[in-house]
């Protein structure tokens, strides 16, 4: 708008010079072309009679010597002999036309004084002050056609701005792409039509699986690991079918933890932080039950340092899920030696011995190599906790691989 302005501007500002120099120019041809036709008149006169007469206007007369001009106007003819204008004291204006009869005479002059003939001059603070209203008008002029064709040409897009604005999985605007003209923002608009309905499509679909994945694939592994668990009380079983049936219960096990995790992961947005504190030592007892079959008769001595009173802020569902992939994955890669689970400095750190985890083990489907998973642990950890704003701490050091998360994180702006 104010570029418009400014433009507008100097328009105005170059249409008002060339307007005061067309007047000066009219006004002084005008007298010039009435010195020449007097001048012929006067070349003709002197041609028949050798003589000079007096001019047919007042306010013209013949000078035969340029020292008889008044005002110093021949000092300056001397300095510019093709100069016609001259300007002289008191207001006095004049204009002159050389009189030469022949190449051999001495030329004589036409003077006009013209102070009182001059229009432009006397009408120039009116003239100017014509200007000024007139492109002080022009640019309001401007700039409120300006403002109309901006409204008339962002409408559109604004209205469309004010129907995706503050989306969300919940609250898809209807677009309708018809009510917008066949130009750019109606090429926008049908393209944001479609998204919508694709999206509206995406999320209706991420809802029904979530739903249907926790019920139908949670409800055959609870049936899986109540029937090893009741199988494995069978005194008459062989080693090695216990042995078997060992392994399906924990593959059932990590088959369940993996779905908890893919169906909090599954979810748009994350899980509302309630403010409410969860009591820490409970939550972690009751993973420790879970994934103890993970433990399969090793020489592992377990050592959990929480205070009974340790609290937490996360979701229990985020809670409960980490705690089971970390620990779970403590017990899986741990072949000998002490797991430390510690609440310290607000922040709870799970601790074993091991080589250490790589980038790459971040990474979905990297797993290690007495790993007997997918491959998705820590790689979902991860990406859990970026939904949620947890800041996952990773170190190994002396031997020890250690994972540690805030009990009471700030909550996620995502």
């Amino acid at each position: 708008m104010l570029a418009f302005a400014g433009f507008t501007l100097v328009v105005a500002t170059l249409f008002g010079l060339y307007v005061a120099v067309f007047a000066y120019a009219v006004e002084d041809m005008f007298f010039n072309g009435l010195l020449e036709r007097e001048a012929n008149e006067q070349l003709q006169h002197h041609a028949q009679t050798g003589a000079w007469k007096a001019p047919r206007e007042s306010w013209m007369q013949v000078i035969e010597s340029a020292t008889q001009l008044p005002d110093s106007i021949a000092s300056t003819l001397a300095r510019e002999p093709r100069r016609r204008e001259f300007p002289g004291s008191d207001g006095r204006h004049y204009h002159l036309q050389r009189l030469q009869p022949d190449a051999a005479a001495e030329p004589a002059w036409l003077l006009a004084e013209v102070s009182q003939l001059l229009v432009v001059r006397p009408q120039r603070a009116g003239l100017f002050q014509l200007l000024a209203w007139s492109g002080v008008a022009v640019i309001t002029l401007a700039l409120l056609l300006g403002a109309w064709l901006a409204g008339r040409t962002t409408a559109p897009l604004s209205r469309l701005a004010q129907l995706v604005d503050n989306t969300g999985p919940d609250h898809l605007p209807a677009v309708h792409a018809q009510r917008f003209a066949d130009d750019e923002v109606g090429v926008l608009a049908r393209g944001l039509e479609a998204l919508i309905i694709r999206i509206r499509a995406f999320v209706i679909r991420e809802r029904e699986f979530t739903r249907d994945a926790s019920h139908e694939l949670r409800t055959p592994l609870a049936v899986i690991r109540g029937t090893t668990e009741r199988l494995a009380r069978d005194p008459s079983l062989s080693p090695a079918a216990r042995q078997g049936l060992s392994q399906i219960h924990q593959s059932a096990l990590q088959l369940e933890q993996t779905i908890s995790m893919l169906l909090a992961l599954a979810r748009e947005q994350a899980l509302p932080a309630t403010g409410e504190a969860n009591r820490l030592l409970p939550v972690i007892e009751r993973v420790v039950v879970e994934q103890a079959p993970l433990l399969d008769d090793k020489q592992i001595e377990l050592d959990i340092d929480v205070p009974f009173a340790a609290n937490s802020t996360l979701p229990l569902a985020v809670l409960q899920v980490l705690l089971a992939n970390l620990i779970g994955n403590a017990f899986a890669h741990t072949a000998a030696g002490t797991i430390r689970v510690a609440a310290e400095a607000e922040q709870l750190r799970i601790s074993n011995p091991g080589d250490g985890i790589s980038d790459q083990a971040l990474d979905a489907f990297s797993k290690g190599a007495n790993s007997g998973g997918f491959g998705l642990g820590l790689a979902i950890v991860q990406r859990l906790c970026e939904q949620h704003g947890i800041a996952l701490d990773i170190r190994h050091h002396d031997g020890l691989t250690s994972v540690a998360f805030p009990l009471m994180p700030a909550p996620a702006t995502s």
